[in-house]
């Protein structure tokens, strides 16, 4: 598995542990990243990724609410909502992340740690948000 798949699903076991449990992104990142021994690239990335979608969370659910059609965003299972945040700033402020890159991790992370159904899910919201932002060309500031 690639540094980067591996950074995306500490930064997700990060987040989560955040949300269940109030610790702070730093103290979540320690304790999954005492779980077991990762590249320095990948706990590199994940603690990049993890504090940017933590301090970008808002304006990630605004646009998750502005693209889910007929769902309300309380229902969205948490899971599904840190893996669209985590696409969403991978595409807004990632380096080098093609959507279709972005889209397929999400997609990847959703079979592993979500539903059935939430690789479909997930797949037409970041498509949208992807699409709504005029896909490369109005990329931010770069952070990944």
């Amino acid at each position: 598995m690639g540094h980067r798949r591996t950074a995306r699903e500490i930064a997700l076991q990060t987040l989560y542990s955040v949300e269940m449990t109030g610790d702070s992104p730093d103290t979540a990142l320690e304790n999954v990243m005492a779980m077991r021994k990762f590249s320095d690239e990948a706990a590199d990335y994940a603690r990049a990724l993890a504090m940017m979608v933590y301090e970008k969370r808002e304006e990630c659910d605004r646009l998750i609410r502005e693209n889910a059609e007929h769902w309300e965003f309380s229902r969205i299972a948490l899971v599904d909502r840190l893996i669209l945040r985590i696409g969403i700033c991978e595409f807004l402020y990632g380096e080098n992340v093609p959507p279709r890159v972005v889209i397929d991790e999400a997609i990847e992370l959703a079979k592993k740690y979500s539903s059935e159904k939430s690789g479909g899910f997930i797949n037409g919201i970041l498509d949208a948000i992807i699409k709504r932002c005029g896909g490369l060309s109005q990329k931010k500031d770069t952070v990944l």
